[in-house]
Formats: C-alpha cells, sequence, structure tokens
C-alpha cells in the first residue's frame, strides 16, 4: 500500500470514528460524560487502543488500523472497557506488580460485565475459551497458550481484579506462560518508542503490553500524581452518575455495575495529596547563569544553568455569610499545613475581593489563627477579574470555598477549587480546573 492510500484509509477511519463516537454519546449517557473529557489522539504507536494520562489529561490512544477492523458494536464495547479501566482506578491508586499480570487480572474483572458480542476479537473473558486463537505457532508456544486458554476458561465471572490476581499469583506456570507468551519478545517490543507526542510523532513516555484486545500503558506515577488523576477521575464519573440518576441515562450499564460504581464514590481521596500535588506542580523556574556549574553540552566554554524552583500562589477564602466559621477554621488549618512547603499570597472575598486582607504566608512559617473580614455574598467572578490584573505576580490560584455561587469564567491559569465538607459546586468546572473535596 503505497502512502497516499494508506493516509486515505486513516482519514476515512478517522471520520468514521468520529461519527461513532456521536452514535455513542447518544446511546450511552453515562459513559459519554467520561469519554468527553478524553483526549482522542490517533496514533501508529501501539497496535490496537488504550487510555492513560498525560500533562494533566485522560488520553485515549487508538490505531486507525485497528479501529478500521472493528463493527460498531465492537468499538462501543472498546469504549467502555477504558472507561472502566478509569472508573475503578486500574491505573492509579489500584495498581499492582507485575504489570502484565495485573493487565490480564483488570481486563478478566472488566469483560465480565460487558456483552460478548460487544468485544472486539482477543478479549481475555472468563469462563470462556479465548476464540481465534494462532494455529501456526511452534508446538511449545501453541501448547503453552492453550493452557492459558484453558485456565481463563476455568475461572468465575464477576469477580475483582484482584481476586483474579490472586489466582494468577497462586499458579507459578501460569505466570511463567504469560511472561513468555506477552513479555518483552512479544506485544512490548511492538512499540519500542513508547507514547508522548500526539498523531504519529515519536514520544518519550512510557511503555506497555498487550493483554487481550487493547493496550496497557505501563507509566511510573507517584503517590501524588495518582491522587491527582483519581481526583480528577471522580469529579468526572460523580457528574456523570448524577446526571444519569437524575435522568434515567445510564444506557446500557447493568443494574449490578450501576450499584458498584455509587459505592466506590462514596470512598474518599486523599483530598490533602491532591492539594500538595497541584501546589507542587504550580512551580515556576528561575533560571540563572552561573560560571560555578558545568555546563552539560559546552563544559568549561559556557556558564552553566543554575534553577531555582519556586512557587506563588494566590489563595482566595470564601468569607461569604454561607461559609460558617467551623469552615473557615478548616480552611486555614489546611493553609497551615501547605505553608511548610510553600510560599503563597492570601486574599479573602464575598462579592468582592478584599483586597486589604492580603497578606504572604512564607513557607515554613508559624501558624496562623483564623480570621474573618467579609460576610456578604458569593461571586466567583470577582475572584477570577481579580487574578487577571495580578496575574504576573502568580502561577495559578486557589479557591477556598462552599461552591454555592454560579460559574465564573474559564481561568487564564490553572485553578484549584477546594470545597469545604460536605459540599459541591452548583455548576460544571472547566476541563483544566481541579476540585479537591475536603474530608473532616
Amino acid at each position: 500500500m503505497d502512502i497516499d492510500k494508506k493516509e486515505d484509509l486513516d482519514l476515512l477511519t478517522e471520520s468514521r470514528f468520529n461519527k461513532l463516537l456521536i452514535k455513542f454519546l447518544l446511546d450511552e449517557p453515562f459513559f459519554s460524560t467520561i469519554i468527553r473529557h478524553m483526549r482522542k489522539i490517533r496514533t501508529d504507536r501501539i497496535p490496537t487502543a488504550g487510555v492513560t494520562f498525560k500533562d494533566d489529561s485522560i488520553c485515549l490512544y487508538w490505531n486507525p488500523a485497528f479501529i478500521a477492523k472493528l463493527t460498531r458494536k465492537q468499538v462501543f464495547g472498546l469504549l467502555k472497557h477504558e472507561c472502566y479501566h478509569l472508573i475503578f482506578k486500574h491505573l492509579t491508586t489500584r495498581k499492582q506488580e507485575p504489570h502484565l499480570m495485573w493487565n490480564i487480572a483488570t481486563d478478566l474483572a472488566i469483560n465480565s460485565t460487558i456483552p460478548m458480542d460487544e468485544l472486539p476479537e482477543g478479549g481475555l473473558i472468563p469462563g470462556e475459551f479465548p476464540k481465534n486463537t494462532p494455529t501456526n505457532l511452534p508446538k511449545d508456544i501453541q501448547e503453552k497458550s492453550q493452557k492459558m486458554a484453558a485456565f481463563i476458561a476455568s475461572l468465575p465471572k464477576n469477580k475483582a481484579s484482584e481476586w483474579y490476581m490472586d489466582k494468577l499469583r497462586e499458579n507459578p506456570e501460569m505466570q511463567e506462560i504469560i511472561e513468555e507468551l506477552m513479555g518483552q519478545k512479544g506485544c512490548e517490543g511492538q512499540c519500542p518508542g513508547g507514547i508522548g507526542g500526539d498523531g504519529d510523532k515519536p514520544g518519550n513516555g512510557g511503555t506497555g503490553t498487550c493483554a487481550g484486545f487493547d493496550y496497557h500503558f505501563d507509566d511510573d506515577m507517584s503517590d501524588a500524581d495518582k491522587a491527582m488523576a483519581d481526583a480528577k477521575v471522580e469529579q468526572i464519573v460523580k457528574n456523570a452518575a448524577s446526571r444519569a440518576q437524575s435522568s434515567n441515562g445510564w444506557g446500557s450499564t447493568p443494574a449490578e455495575m450501576r450499584k458498584a460504581i455509587m459505592a466506590l464514590l462514596e470512598k474518599s481521596v486523599d483530598w490533602k495529596a491532591v492539594l500538595s500535588y497541584f501546589c507542587g506542580t504550580k512551580q515556576r523556574a528561575n533560571k540563572t547563569r552561573t560560571m560555578r556549574r558545568i555546563n552539560r553540552k559546552y563544559p568549561y566554554i559556557h556558564s552553566g544553568r543554575k534553577i531555582k524552583h519556586t512557587s506563588n500562589l494566590a489563595i482566595y477564602i470564601d468569607q461569604s455569610g454561607s461559609v460558617g466559621d467551623d469552615d473557615i477554621t478548616i480552611f486555614f488549618g489546611a493553609l497551615n499545613t501547605l505553608a511548610k512547603n510553600v510560599t503563597f499570597t492570601v486574599y479573602h472575598f464575598d462579592c468582592t475581593v478584599d483586597e486589604d486582607s492580603r497578606y504572604v504566608w512564607k513557607k515554613r512559617s508559624p501558624n496562623r489563627n483564623p480570621q474573618r473580614t467579609r460576610s456578604g455574598g458569593t461571586n466567583f467572578e470577582s475572584v477570577e477579574t481579580h487574578f487577571r490584573k495580578v496575574s504576573s505576580e502568580f502561577d495559578g490560584y486557589i479557591v477556598m470555598t462552599d461552591g454555592e455561587a454560579p460559574r465564573p469564567r474559564s481561568c487564564i491559569s490553572k485553578r484549584c477549587w477546594v470545597l469545604c465538607p460536605g459540599r459541591q459546586l452548583m455548576f460544571q468546572h472547566d476541563k483544566r480546573d481541579t476540585v479537591v473535596s475536603m474530608k473532616v
């Protein structure tokens, strides 16, 4: 196939994929809210499709050659499968090692809940003998493939990922077979450059492996990164579930799965870790040149570069009448913890920003006592307007509030909403925003 024909095929596939996405959004209201928050990136760097986190975004990578072979139902099943990986935190706080075994365990758990006719070929389904297993493999590999297929067929459906992981750990022979069939010499070698760029451009992200029909990224995420990702996904799923509940818009989501999702949302995210992560990512790098530091590229010819990271955030504390004194005490308690690592500037606000209340809360300074200077109504637009006037001084801002006011304009920088316990925003926040729900 020449290049022009391949490009034409890719464009046709992308057009079809976009049309199927629209149809999916109409037929599956619950999943549609989650899908809308994903960056869809066409790529030839992975053989199938997969979801991961990159630059504070949820990214769905998809290979046009793979999508072109799927029916409409199978594309829908693929999208549901990727959504479930996010909903059940398979990529973040629940992730286990070794990566290959966890790939299989999560796929077995997810594929138990999706109708078989919606799953692309090659899906790993407990209680089912995998179809279309290759027959032209060497005899020893063929035998091991059959043993793995028989093992999967012997497992019951509708178990948690951890349950399937335990069963794999209990079977040393199966672990060896998995490593040989899906290890470094297998699927992982199809993507030697990893993922990190858009389209077909080479990337610098993490590598991964195939288990079943989708690609599993093996990204190295810190605990803070995982907490941040969980908070973002939790807020998206909460919005999706809330809309589905109010409009009976769950689509084809089974009743048992709905209960599992609602139960999962009741579990709290470590909001302190999320807030610390936000402050850590909003750091300014002050770069200076010094002869005392060796230049890596031109040693002893040019001066080296010294980088000093600082964080300068604006904190807006809601002091309207709807925010109680106990809530303000909780806000100040959180700021006293943050001040151990970060310097920030505080403003109080209600319907307007109280500029006279401004003070700099320096890193490692003594704890401050709670104080109130306002008690009127709440206006978030006044905060955004004020920040735009002083944005050159700051790297971003945090609003500590009960959330009870209309939506402001989109932020010109990154913005974090910190909500006092038991409260939520009265509006759909921007995709770039971070939302932290405090727990007592």
